[in-house]
Parts: C-alpha cells; structure tokens; sequence
C-alpha cells in the first residue's frame, strides 16, 4: 500500500494519530495492531516506524497531547474571567463541556486505556491530570476560603465535578431535545448546588 499522495511528514503523523485515536477507542489498544493503524492511514506497515517507534509511544502522544491541550485551553479562558470563585467556576463548567463534548474517544482512551501505559508515561500523564485537577480545586480553595461556598472535602469535589462534567460527552448528540447551551444551564445550576452555602455541613 503506497504512500498517500502528496502527503508530506507533518500530515501523516497528524493522520498517523487520528487513526490510532479512532481505532484505540473502538476496539480497545491491546486489540489494535500497527498494520491496522498502517492501513487505515494508507501507509506500508513498515512506514509507520518513521514517525512512531511504537504502538505505546502513540498511545502516549494521544494522551499528552490531548492533556496539553486541555492545559492551554484553560489557561487562555482563564484569563479571560472576572468576578469571585463563582464566576470563575461557571466559567470552568462551560469550558470543560465545551472543550470535551466532541472529543469522545479521546475520552474514552484518556479514562480507559491509562491501564496499558507503561510505568514511565503513566507517571507523565498523571501529572498533567493533577495539574488540571488542581486548577479546580484551586478555585474550590478559594470559595471556601472566602465563604462563597461550602464544601467538606475540596479535592473530592474537583473530582465529583469533573467526573460530571466530562461524562456529557459520553451521551451527548447534537440535535437532540436540549441545547448545548441549555445543557450547559442545567449543569451550572447542579454545580452552584453543589457549591453553595446551604449543602452537607462539614464534619
């Protein structure tokens, strides 16, 4: 199988992991082979070693990547908010539905194929998903801080939030009965609830 025509290295390495990306989410890492990857690129098996030594180290780029990317996004919405813990925390919600709803099966690989990282990329990988992690709990910190709001265990509730919030991707169709503008409401009214002063009392 030839090389596809007129394609130079930059794009088939962008192809090279999209088609790792739709086939780890669809059958699963360990039930893909490079030969598959190599076929739905459009490339000789053997020419995937050029831009990739491995099936791990792909699977690694996916999800760093993926975690970069996340990263960056934040930190230029970041900026962009003003006001108290609330207002930066309903900024975090609409961004993290946003940023996630259309990236499925780099979801899906995120949460379900961190088991087949080797000991060294895991280490790399969990360190960027804490460092997200804390760029929530950090704004948790600081309503609770302030009395915004009131919350027994800040990290635990960074964890419950994004675990919600992340989960929209997982169902999420577009021209169904809601928005993703009304999905992102109701959302917001869950996490304000969660929040707020008036929940569980602090042991």
């Amino acid at each position: 199988m030839a090389r596809k025509t007129g394609s130079d290295g930059k794009k088939t390495a962008r192809e090279l992991r999209l088609a790792a990306t739709k086939l780890f989410a669809q059958y699963g890492f360990a039930a893909v082979s490079m030969r598959q990857i190599a076929a739905e690129v459009g490339v000789q098996a053997g020419a995937l070693y050029l831009y990739t030594p491995d099936k791990q180290t792909l699977l690694f780029q996916i999800m760093d990547r993926h975690m970069d990317d996340l990263l960056e996004a934040w930190q230029t919405e970041a900026a962009k908010v003003e006001g108290d813990a609330m207002a930066q925390i309903e900024q975090f919600v609409r961004f993290h539905i946003r940023f996630h709803v259309n990236r499925g099966d780099e979801i899906f690989i995120a949460y379900m194929e961190l088991r087949n990282l080797s000991p060294e990329n895991f280490v790399l990988i969990e360190q960027k998903r804490r460092a997200y992690e804390e760029l929530l709990g950090q704004i948790l910190e600081d309503g609770n801080s302030t009395g915004r709001f009131s919350l027994c265990d800040t990290k635990l509730s960074s964890y419950a939030i994004i675990a919600m919030l992340t989960g929209v991707s997982t169902w999420y169709k577009g021209g169904g009965r809601l928005s993703m503008d009304k999905i992102e409401e109701i959302y917001l009214c869950m996490v304000r609830g969660l929040v707020s002063q008036g929940g569980p009392e602090k042991p």
